[in-house]
């Protein structure tokens, strides 16, 4: 499983980020995650809001800070 947190650096981006981490542990998944700062990049991907949350290539979550059960469900989701 490929995770990326996209957002500019900002505290809700790293809150995402930590969120996602824990959400990984407690599941016992096996993911990639990474934090994609880069404005270009970020460009590149398509996303137009942050903190995001893409899961595999696909845009799970734009927007918004999400909790780590949130994080949890969605990542069930993508199973």
């Amino acid at each position: 499983m490929n995770i990326k947190v996209i957002g500019t650096g900002c505290d809700k981006c790293d809150a995402l980020y930590a969120n996602v981490q824990e959400a990984v542990a407690n599941l016992g998944l096996q993911a990639d995650i990474e934090k994609v700062e880069d404005l270009v990049q970020i460009v590149r991907l398509g996303v137009m809001q942050s903190p995001s949350l893409m899961v595999d290539g696909r845009l799970v979550s734009a927007g918004r800070e999400l909790k780590t059960k949130q994080v949890e469900k969605l990542l069930k989701k993508a199973l």
